[in-house]
């Protein structure tokens, strides 16, 4: 494929904020493809360097649609997938404001993300894997308590009910104990979406997982759709092209990989 991407050991100080901390790198035989970045409905901490050149430690809002774009050998990324519905928790602000935006950490850390990055931006892609867990968790701001504790575990909850397919909207508020209004309202401060366009983003990244080795009806009815149909038009919708012609290799355009301006170089 072009791309390694491969798992990074959590600290324990780190799993009570993020899911998943991953490194990928593109080598020689990425250079010029199409590379994905999925739709998904969490925010993500990603630090990018290329050596010698900088680096930029940025902060991926919900991606409500596919990206493409063209791979080019040498920059390293390690990214820190946080926890649906504990963006306000880290960063200070609703994820509602963060969706398709990318924008510098040190917007909500300030100078502290800043020096991260120009600390890590001459690592090697094996060190970097190694120290970057361990140096996140020590700057990692204190969580709110209280209340504000209290609303982000119900989104929590109410993701991992819609995640797993058992649960509807309507059947996620009785569950929870809270009216629908009440329970869209918290989804859209707390991960940015509605829930139903949670669960849209949840059943592509499902089928996403297995499109090169099922069939098109087995993963339509797995991921929770009505028929094969239904999964060929979100698909579509979500990723820019049907689910034969990502397959086939028919992607759309892609465009270039890069931070914003103002974090471009931290050197």
């Amino acid at each position: 494929m072009g791309v390694d991407e491969r798992a990074i050991e959590m600290p324990d100080g780190l799993r009570a904020w993020f899911s998943g901390l991953s490194i990928a790198t593109v080598d020689d035989h990425g250079r010029g493809q199409t590379l994905l970045d999925e739709p998904d409905h969490a925010t993500t901490l990603v630090l990018r360097a290329v050596p010698g050149h900088g680096s930029e430690f940025v902060v991926m809002g919900p991606r409500t649609r596919a990206r493409y774009h063209v791979g080019r050998p040498g920059p390293w990324c390690v990214k820190a997938r946080l926890h649906t519905g504990w963006t306000r928790r880290l960063l200070g602000r609703p994820a509602r404001e963060l969706v398709d935006q990318v924008l510098p950490l040190s917007t909500f850390w300030g100078e502290p993300a800043n020096r991260f990055a120009r600390e890590m931006a001459d690592l090697a892609p094996g060190q970097a894997g190694a120290l970057f867990g361990q140096r996140l968790a020590a700057v990692l701001p204190a969580g709110e308590q209280g209340s504000s504790l209290e609303r982000d575990q119900l989104v929590r909850e109410a993701t991992m009910l819609l995640s797993a397919g058992t649960a509807g909207v309507a059947a996620a508020a009785r569950r929870l104990h809270v009216s629908e209004r009440h329970l869209r309202d918290l989804f859209v401060d707390g991960v940015g979406l509605s829930p139903k366009h949670f669960a849209r983003i949840d059943r592509v990244r499902t089928v996403l997982a297995h499109a090169g080795v099922r069939p098109w009806a087995d993963l339509a009815t797995e991921a929770g759709y009505y028929d094969q149909a239904h999964l060929t038009g979100e698909f579509r919708r979500l990723m820019g092209v049907p689910p034969a012609a990502l397959r086939r290799g028919e992607l759309p355009a892609p465009t270039p990989c890069h931070a914003p301006a103002a974090v471009r170089r931290q050197t």
